[in-house]
């Protein structure tokens, strides 16, 4: 069975949407810096330690749960 693909993977499959989960995934292209081997936790911690807006967290939450919803 092939290794489902990473939150980061997916999340890179949206950069050219127009809504907010895109605008992360721009982002989150962007950043050479970003924890790729992280879960959410560690993810939202980076965020914040960077003094992301708590929108981008909400976002990046939202975006972790239509993650883990895609297979169902």
């Amino acid at each position: 069975m092939p290794q489902s693909q990473s939150f980061t993977a997916w999340l890179k499959t949206h950069v050219k949407a127009d809504t907010a989960v895109g605008d992360l995934a721009r982002d989150v292209s962007a950043d050479p810096d970003w924890p790729s081997g992280k879960q959410l936790k560690g993810q939202c911690e980076y965020l914040r330690a960077r003094g992301a807006m708590p929108a981008a967290v909400s976002t990046l939450e939202r975006a972790w749960a239509l993650y883990r919803d895609r297979a169902s």
